[in-house]
């Protein structure tokens, strides 16, 4: 005879969760309709957005002209559009040669292949491609400036969205270890660096980017040695990493402090120096903990180079008010400036994401 342990017990056997629980159905019960004051709140945003989506539709897209030569050409009540086939360029290459835009694109697919070992892993030769990073600087400011054979193109030459994203990312890459140095060297036990690291960010930090931008651009020339002369973007590169390292100083400062007391003891314990213990131990869990005030901080890092306009650099929203102030595109700001919203909007949600895959990759590896 089978004993009581063998029997089932039908009350205790795992059986499946409700179905108004799961999928579809139990999404929309547990995020839009948890509650009444929930469900008051999901059908009014309904209600909102089925008045402004078909309005907003309407007007970018179905009551839209994308043809004419001039804002007098468009005839309809919607968006005009129509100076996209002839101000494209200018958006995203400023005024860069048209012969030579080629290399501005190849620039760019080539940044892909450069940032990819460093985004995600399991690359196939993925070794090669980080040394392949560690050189793209130096390719892409020769596929940009020339040199070897290319055309030199002045720097005075780049602007639009190009320029936003050499600034930015210029500043992306150059602020992260900056950041990591200034951060350590705050907590350093030699008061002189200490002293140094503390000085140097908060006095960055006290400033308006706006203002280090005016300062690279009239009064670093003239601390220069006459014979020394540093290009505009390149000022002003220097300038934004400045800022964008002193925030990120802080940022990793925090996730340096979240760090449990026992794992500075277990690096010691194992007879590790300082510089192998914060590499292999305290920094990777430090910088696991800041991933959203990093990804923020280059969030914030790229919309501020919109303000590279106050120095007379024309990047995308340069362009942009150089356009609605010509008399042939006069009344059109409304869609200028939509189109460099929708510019920004892609690039800053798209390091949003990646930072929120990053967080839930990381969590399953610490798990």
């Amino acid at each position: 005879m089978s004993s009581p342990k063998d029997t089932p017990n039908v009350y205790t056997a795992a059986r499946p969760p409700p179905a108004a629980s799961v999928g579809l159905i139990g999404w929309l019960r547990q995020n839009l309709f948890s509650s009444f004051s929930n469900t008051i709140l999901t059908l009014v945003s309904i209600y909102l957005l089925s008045l402004a989506i078909p309005a907003v539709l309407d007007w970018a897209f179905w009551s839209s002209q994308v043809s004419g030569d001039n804002r007098f050409d468009c005839k309809v009540e919607g968006a005009c559009w129509a100076w996209l086939d002839q101000r494209l360029g200018q958006f995203l290459f400023g005024f860069y040669p048209d012969g030579e835009r080629w290399r501005v694109i190849l620039a760019f697919v080539l940044l892909f292949a450069a940032l990819l070992p460093w985004l995600t892993t399991g690359v196939p030769g993925q070794r090669y491609l980080r040394w392949f990073s560690i050189a793209y600087p130096f390719i892409a400011t020769v596929l940009l400036a020339g040199g070897f054979g290319l055309e030199q193109v002045p720097t005075d030459k780049f602007g639009g969205f190009m320029l936003n994203l050499i600034v930015g990312l210029s500043g992306i890459v150059l602020s992260l270890p900056v950041g990591i140095l200034l951060a350590l060297g705050r907590q350093s036990k030699l008061p002189l660096i200490r002293w140094l690291c503390i000085g140097f960010i908060e006095a960055v930090r006290g400033v308006p980017l706006i203002t280090l931008l005016f300062v690279s651009n009239i009064l670093l020339p003239i601390f220069l040695p006459p014979d020394v002369t540093l290009d505009s973007i390149i000022r002003v590169i220097i300038m934004v990493t400045a800022f964008a390292s002193a925030y990120m100083a802080e940022v990793i400062r925090g996730g340096l402090q979240a760090i449990p007391s026992g794992q500075y003891e277990a690096a010691n314990a194992l007879g590790l120096n300082y510089w192998r213990s914060m590499r292999l131990i305290v920094l990777p869990q430090a910088l696991r903990i800041s991933i959203p005030g990093i990804v923020n901080t280059f969030i914030g890092l790229f919309k501020d180079t919109t303000l590279v306009i106050v120095i007379g650099l024309f990047d995308i929203l340069g362009i942009a008010n150089a356009m609605v102030s010509n008399p042939d595109w006069l009344g059109l700001s409304t869609e200028t400036y939509v189109f460099v919203a929708v510019f920004f909007f892609v690039v800053c949600f798209s390091m949003s994401r990646y930072s929120m895959w990053l967080e839930r990759r990381l969590s399953g590896q610490r798990h």
